[in-house]
């Protein structure tokens, strides 16, 4: 099943947040045993979702996003760091590059900010076994800025977390915007200058540590982001 982690969503008024438990892994409605969850597993991913398809999905018909859009269903998921992996092509034994890739690890953080939010979507379905409503999310992703397209940079996706700043968050939380609105929100780009990263050894899922390290054989991410005015497909507004 998807990983627990606590939330962000509206109180009833909209006044304040509130944190909830909730299930990493968004469910949509109609989900509500564990052998209809089990099947959605085995067919979909939805620890996040795309900015560009919160109502349509990539075939332009009605993604399973949509109804949270529409019911404004945001919540916001707190984050202290993200952990990605850098794949690099292996070299043969020629010295040819291989079509077959290594991983590294990074830990990216944001500077001078202990947190961030991201902009997530929430939904909440009834476990007929228990009667219970459980909460489940995922986390809007946009387009990579100059950093993220080195570091997640399995094959070309060049994707990275909507990441809201506090006047963003709490108009995607507590201010009601349009649905126009919320897709600006969701497609937010952060300066890669605002961020910071360093190289993690490979155990952190096994020790549940991320201890930083250096790899020889890994190439030095492009720096020349910080010399320029980095242009951003979606800057924030």
């Amino acid at each position: 099943m998807f990983e627990p982690a606590a939330i962000a969503i509206a109180n009833s008024d909209k006044t304040d947040f509130e944190l909830v438990q909730a299930q990493w892994g968004f469910m949509p409605y109609g989900i509500d045993s564990h052998e209809k969850a089990q099947e959605f597993l085995r067919r979909y991913t939805t620890m996040n979702f795309k900015s560009e398809n919160m109502l349509l999905n990539e075939k332009k018909e009605r993604s399973m996003w949509a109804s949270s859009v529409e019911k404004g269903k945001t919540c916001l998921v707190l984050s202290t760091g993200m952990i990605e992996n850098r794949h690099i092509n292996k070299i043969g034994k020629k010295g040819q590059q291989l079509t077959t890739t290594d991983a590294f690890p990074y830990m990216v953080t944001m500077k001078d900010r202990e947190y961030w939010w991201m902009a997530g979507l929430y939904n909440q379905v009834l476990d007929k076994e228990t009667g219970e409503l459980v909460y489940t999310f995922a986390f809007a992703t946009t387009k990579a800025n100059a950093l993220m397209r080195q570091i997640h940079n399995k094959d070309n996706k060049w994707r990275m977390p909507a990441i809201l700043n506090d006047d963003q968050a709490y108009e995607w939380l507590l201010g009601g915007p349009s649905v126009e609105r919320m897709q600006e929100l969701a497609r937010i780009q952060v300066s890669s200058k605002d961020m910071e990263y360093c190289t993690i050894t490979k155990e952190y899922l096994s020790d549940r540590v991320a201890n930083p390290t250096q790899y020889d054989a890994l190439p030095p991410i492009d720096m020349a982001y910080m010399d320029t005015a980095e242009e951003l497909l979606y800057p924030a507004a």
